[in-house]
């Protein structure tokens, strides 16, 4: 079972603001880049194809804590981790580190919650995760969060 996932992302121009910095609202953009990636690693797509199974996992918690700037043509990876899995939602951290050159620096906290929901017209309800999904999943162990 899985706990965790790296993505590796390139800072381009259009993810900065005028002072050349990172904009704060596309560390949010990379980590779903990273879920989107860790689904994908698993066999399943965030966004399946609409079916009568097909479940939707919106976004009921977000923050990221920053420490350091990233700047246009960094390189950073973003560590995913499931911070902790619940019957019906899943919570994760992500890591950002420059990794331009030397040892990786840590820039940014992040983290996200999920729930899996089922569509029934304009209407989402929490439902369980499904087991296909659920039984790949993993909660990381407490050493890996720190």
């Amino acid at each position: 079972m899985a706990y965790e996932f790296k993505a590796t992302r390139r800072v381009e121009f259009s993810d900065t603001d005028m002072a050349g910095i990172m904009h704060f609202s596309n560390f949010f953009r990379f980590m779903e880049t990273a879920e989107h990636g860790f689904f994908r690693s698993l066999g399943f797509s965030i966004a399946p194809e609409p079916s009568e199974t097909a479940v939707g996992w919106p976004r009921v918690h977000a923050q990221c804590d920053f420490k350091a700037p990233l700047r246009f043509e960094d390189m950073v990876e973003i560590h995913l981790l499931v911070r902790e899995k619940k019957s019906k939602a899943l919570s994760y951290l992500f890591k950002f580190s420059r990794i331009n050159s030397g040892l990786p620096m840590e820039v940014a906290r992040g983290t996200v919650t999920v729930v899996c929901v089922r569509h029934e017209g304009a209407k989402m309800t929490a439902c369980a995760i499904p087991k296909t999904v659920a039984d790949k999943i993993d909660q990381a162990p407490p050493e890996a969060l720190l």
